[in-house]
């Protein structure tokens, strides 16, 4: 081969190479820290993230903690996301403080933050994708006092009392028990962590102490499946309202273990958290909130068209 061909050959190489290496740097990469994992919401959440990643050609990545009590591995997961310097990030705060450094390195960095499912108590988020809580958790109350016939006592087990869900669900039933039903007591509020078992154990402890309970409200998917196996276990019977949707909530409610529930749409969810990231990386301006939506489901209206589509198993 004459020296010119080489030449040639070799300034081919580097210009593809070089082509490469500018694609490489210009690939739009949006990690998700959420809160947890394993619960078939945050696999719906991660499914519509995935879809909006194929919609807007960016890469995508979804990860949680394996349980929802793990706040410090969640901040471990969110530096470690962050030290891979990402065109933006969404984050779902298991504690809505306890972020806030690494935030602000995220804000110094340039890299657009985008909350969901749960706030951040802090104006570094550019939006949160989110259904809000406190509707959906008065919904519920106005259905517990339908059932109960305005009158009797009633308890919550939540999640959390750290996330800006775990408080807006309970301050949402609370507050309108307490403002619309004054034949309504509430007598205690327990936290489960959102473990089936824990909340079981709290379910049948409540059952004991307030043998004339008529109702629970459980503020996510695996308050109400612990809730509705404790009652079950203690031969009880009494109203339960759960909250999100997967395969043994359904299934419970079919059964009438629990008699309903409100559902968000976390396929939305992970879709709109996604999508605001890559707006914001537009320079498009954002909505403080971006509300997802939410419906109270029983088994009359779970194969409602409307209602099915933000069902999940």
């Amino acid at each position: 081969m004459s020296s010119k061909r080489q030449l040639l050959a070799f300034a081919a190489a580097l210009a593809l190479a070089s082509a490469s290496q500018f694609a490489q740097a210009q690939e739009v990469y949006i990690p998700l820290v959420s809160k947890g994992f394993q619960h078939q919401f945050w696999q719906a959440v991660k499914s519509g993230a995935e879809q909006a990643g194929k919609d807007y050609k960016v890469k995508v990545t979804f990860e949680g903690p394996e349980t929802e009590q793990q706040v410090d591995k969640q901040i471990d997961m969110l530096s470690a996301a962050l030290a891979k310097k990402p065109s933006a990030i969404g984050f779902a705060a298991l504690d809505s403080k306890a972020a806030i450094p690494l935030l602000k390195k995220a804000q110094a960095a340039h890299i657009p933050v985008i909350a969901f499912d749960s706030g951040v108590d802090s104006d570094i988020v550019l939006t949160t994708a989110q259904t809000n809580s406190k509707a959906a958790a008065a919904l519920a109350a106005d259905k517990m006092a339908e059932m109960i016939k305005g009158a009797g006592e009633v308890a919550v087990i939540g999640h959390d009392q750290t996330s800006t869900t775990g408080v807006d669900r309970r301050d949402g039933f609370v507050n309108q028990i307490k403002a619309k039903y004054p034949n309504i007591k509430l007598v205690d509020v327990q936290y489960g962590g959102g473990d089936h078992l824990k909340s079981a154990e709290i379910a049948k402890t409540l059952l004991q102490a307030h043998p004339q309970l008529k109702g629970i409200f459980a503020t996510n998917e695996g308050s109400a499946i612990g809730a509705g196996k404790g009652v079950k276990e203690a031969k009880k019977s009494v109203i339960i309202i759960g909250f999100d949707s997967g395969k043994a909530q359904k299934d419970m409610i079919k059964d009438g273990t629990i008699s309903g529930a409100i559902t968000q749409n976390p396929v939305g969810i992970g879709y709109k958290t996604v999508e605001a990231a890559v707006k914001a990386l537009k320079g498009e301006k954002l909505p403080k909130i971006i509300d997802t939506g939410f419906y109270y489901y029983d088994k009359g209206n779970m194969s409602d068209p409307k209602i099915a589509a933000v069902l999940y198993d």
